[in-house]
C-alpha cells in the first residue's frame, strides 16, 4: 500500500505556480528562460506556469510573450498583479518602479521575485521589505533576484567555507569589469539616468560583488571606504528603445549622465575581515569580468565567471612541496544543482543560474523555507551602496554601514 501511494505521488502532476513577469527586455528574457526550463530539468514540487508578462509598449509585449512562452499580455502591472492565475509577480524592470509594483504585489496576496538592486534608495528598500515581513505574516514570500549565488562554482565556493576548509577569513577581493560604455558615443539610456536607475556600476554591478562577498563569507560588511568617478558626464541620446545594455542609434543632442561609470571601495566584515571592490563599465575589452578571490588562514578560493565551472581552491595545510592551487571542475553530481544536469565534464552557462533561481524559489515556496536571497538580504546590500556613496561624496572618508 505504501509502495502504491509513493507511486501515485511520483505520477500525479504538481500544482502550477503562476508567473506573472513585469519587464520584458534583457532580464525579462533570462527570467523567461529560467521559469520555462526549471520544471523540464528539475523533478520540482509545483510547475511553473507562464501565465502573463507585462509591459508598456503592446505590440513588443505581446512578441516577447510569443516568442519566450507566456499564455498571455498586460500592457498595465496593476491588471497583471489583479490576474487570478498569477500567484508570483518576478519584477524586471528598472529600479524606479521597484518598490510600487513589489508593495502592491505583496498587499495583494502574491508571492515576489525582484531583480537587483532591490530598489534606488535605501528608504524604498525599507518599505519593501517592511511589506515583505507583513506579507510573511500572511505566508507571503519575497526573494531578491541575486542570480550568481546560484553559480554551482560559487554555490560550492559557500560551502567549502562554511564547512571551515578556509579557516578565520583574512580578506575577499572582488572585481566585476565591463566595457560597453567605453565608447563616449554609447547611447544616453535608462542606465545612466540616476531617475531610474539609481546608481550606475555601483548598483548594476556593485550590487553583486557586495552580495557575494557576504553570501560567500556569511557575514555583512560593516564599514565601506569608497571612491566614484563618472569619466563621460555627456552622452548622445538614443533614438528608439535600448537594445541590449547599449541602447541603440543616437537620436541627436545630448544629455548629462547622472550616475557613476565606476566605483572603488574597501571594506570591513563584522569579523574584522578586509575586503577590496572595484566596479566599472569603462574597462576596455572586459565583456563579464566577475572574479573573486577569498583568503583565510587555511586556505584560498578563487573564481572567475568567465570560467564559470571552474573553482580555484588552494589547502594551505598540505605540505609546502606540493601545495598549490587546484583546479577544481564543478561539474560533479555532487556539485550544487548538478545532479541534475549533464554528464560531468559537460559544463553550464550564465542563463543556468536563472533556472536554479527559479528552482530555489519554487522548492522554497513549496516547503514554506524562508525566501532567499530575501527583501531583507536586499536592503543589505542597498544601505552598503548607499554607504559607498555617502564615503564617495565626503573624500573617502569610513562609513559605517547601518544594521
Amino acid at each position: 500500500m505504501a509502495q502504491r501511494d509513493q507511486t501515485q505521488r511520483r505520477t500525479a502532476a504538481p500544482p502550477t505556480l503562476g508567473i506573472g513577469m513585469v519587464g520584458y527586455a534583457f532580464m525579462g528574457a533570462a527570467h523567461s528562460q529560467g521559469w520555462r526550463t526549471a520544471g523540464h530539468v528539475f523533478d520540482l514540487p509545483m510547475r511553473p506556469a507562464l501565465a502573463a508578462i507585462c509591459g508598456r509598449d503592446r505590440a513588443a509585449v505581446e512578441a516577447a510573450a510569443g516568442r519566450h512562452g507566456w499564455a498571455a499580455a498586460e500592457t498595465d502591472w496593476r491588471a497583471l498583479i489583479a490576474r487570478d492565475d498569477v500567484q508570483l509577480v518576478d519584477i524586471c524592470t528598472p529600479g524606479d518602479s521597484h518598490a510600487e509594483i513589489a508593495v502592491a504585489a505583496l498587499e495583494a496576496g502574491k508571492h515576489v521575485l525582484c531583480e537587483k538592486p532591490l530598489a534606488n534608495t535605501v528608504a524604498e528598500a525599507e518599505a519593501m521589505t517592511a511589506a515583505a515581513e507583513r506579507a510573511a505574516a500572511r505566508g507571503g514570500a519575497a526573494f531578491t533576484g541575486f542570480n550568481y549565488r546560484r553559480v554551482p562554482a560559487l554555490a560550492h565556493a559557500r560551502r567549502l567555507v562554511a564547512d571551515g576548509r578556509l579557516g578565520t577569513l583574512r580578506h575577499i577581493r572582488a572585481v566585476y569589469l565591463q566595457d560597453w560604455l567605453t565608447d563616449p558615443a554609447s547611447p544616453l539610456t535608462w542606465r545612466l539616468d540616476r531617475a531610474r536607475a539609481g546608481s550606475g556600476a555601483l548598483g548594476d554591478l556593485g550590487a553583486h560583488v557586495v552580495d557575494l562577498a557576504q553570501f560567500l563569507t556569511g557575514e555583512p560588511l560593516v564599514a565601506v571606504s569608497a571612491l566614484t568617478e563618472t569619466f563621460v558626464r555627456e552622452r548622445p541620446r538614443p533614438a528608439g528603445p535600448a537594445a541590449g545594455l547599449g541602447g541603440g542609434a543616437a537620436a541627436g543632442g545630448t544629455g548629462p549622465v547622472t550616475v557613476d561609470d565606476a566605483a572603488l571601495f574597501t571594506g570591513r566584515l563584522a569579523s574584522g575581515a578586509l575586503a577590496s571592490f572595484e566596479v566599472t563599465r569603462m574597462a576596455a575589452g572586459r565583456k563579464n569580468a566577475l572574479r573573486l578571490e577569498i583568503n583565510g588562514e587555511r586556505g584560498s578560493l578563487a573564481f572567475d565567471l568567465e570560467r564559470l565551472n571552474e573553482l580555484s581552491f588552494h589547502d594551505h595545510t598540505e605540505p609546502a612541496a606540493t601545495a598549490g592551487f587546484r583546479r577544481v571542475l564543478v561539474t560533479e553530481p555532487e556539485h550544487p544543482y548538478l545532479e541534475a544536469w549533464w554528464p560531468p565534464g559537460h559544463a553550464l552557462g550564465y542563463e543556468h543560474t536563472f533556472v536554479h533561481q527559479a528552482r530555489d524559489v519554487v522548492c522554497a515556496l513549496a516547503d514554506g523555507a524562508p525566501p532567499v536571497p530575501s527583501f531583507a538580504d536586499g536592503l543589505q546590500v542597498q544601505r552598503v551602496l548607499a554607504a559607498v556613496e555617502e564615503s564617495a561624496a565626503h573624500h573617502c572618508v569610513l562609513t559605517p554601514v547601518p544594521r
